[in-house]
């Protein structure tokens, strides 16, 4: 195994490849983020799966030996087809951060965030107490989220105010948040100032481990490359990526599916 696939609906997934990378620099990264149609969150299911199930196909033409569905609305609606449509392994977000959740809460008094979509599928709701029966699971849709990320708006005091307005009533109230989509990481800062104290389970990281669970640690080598495919290129993808990786993304395709 050497070449990995990886998409998302806009920048989100940059937090998944930054983890994967890390933990296997000497795989090759492809990341397409289908930008054209971002957010998933507020579509349908059927319209989240025939959007996956055509960055799939493309992925997987690349020649990929692993498919990464770095998006949580997209896991929540279709990794099951998507798995049945592959003979190549589908590693989905949210069960790799359900196991982690469940064992770093103390009290089992959880939240996830999460899209619109994600949480009316109830999918880390049910995979949570799946593994902790007991746990007291509340999910709040945090629409305004995706696209505070996707704008470059991180760390400001329009952030802090919106996500004081989803947030805020769960001081006091839970020990562990779930970042169910995968562009919430880069508010972790912004988060921690409304929920101090309160644990975060990032899916990226999570997700990271789950694939070197498959592929073992790579031996020391050259390291890998990264591919990046957009279906319509912008320059606010290229400098949120770049600021959050801490390098260039280099050149980025453009694509029609």
């Amino acid at each position: 195994m050497k070449t990995i696939g990886i998409f998302d609906s806009g920048v989100g997934g940059i937090t998944v490849l930054k983890a994967i990378r890390r933990a296997l620099p000497t795989f090759d990264i492809l990341y397409l983020g289908d930008t054209a149609r971002v957010p998933y969150g507020t579509k349908s299911r059927e319209t989240v799966l025939r959007y996956s199930l055509q960055v799939g196909d493309f992925l997987y033409r690349k020649g990929i030996d692993l498919l990464v569905i770095a998006c949580n609305t997209a896991t929540a609606y279709g990794l099951h087809e998507i798995r049945a449509r592959y003979d190549i392994p589908v590693i989905g977000v949210i069960e790799p951060g359900a196991q982690a959740t469940v064992a770093l809460s103390r009290s089992g008094r959880i939240a996830v965030i999460g899209t619109s979509a994600t949480v009316q599928s109830g999918q880390y709701r049910s995979t949570i107490q799946h593994y902790l029966p007991d746990a007291d699971v509340r999910e709040i849709a945090c629409p305004m989220l995706v696209p505070l990320v996707e704008e470059n708006w991180c760390g400001t005091d329009v952030a802090h105010l919106i996500l004081q307005r989803y947030l805020g009533q769960l001081r006091g109230q839970v020990d562990t948040l779930v970042l169910g989509c995968t562009h919430y990481p880069m508010l972790k800062e912004d988060i921690a100032r409304v929920l101090p104290g309160v644990t975060q389970v990032d899916s990226a990281e999570e997700t990271a481990r789950t694939i070197v669970g498959l592929t073992g640690v790579p031996a020391p080598g050259t390291l890998g490359t990264t591919t990046y495919y957009m279906t319509d290129t912008s320059q606010r993808f290229a400098e949120i990526a770049s600021s959050f990786l801490g390098e260039s993304v280099g050149s980025i395709e453009h694509i029609d599916l």
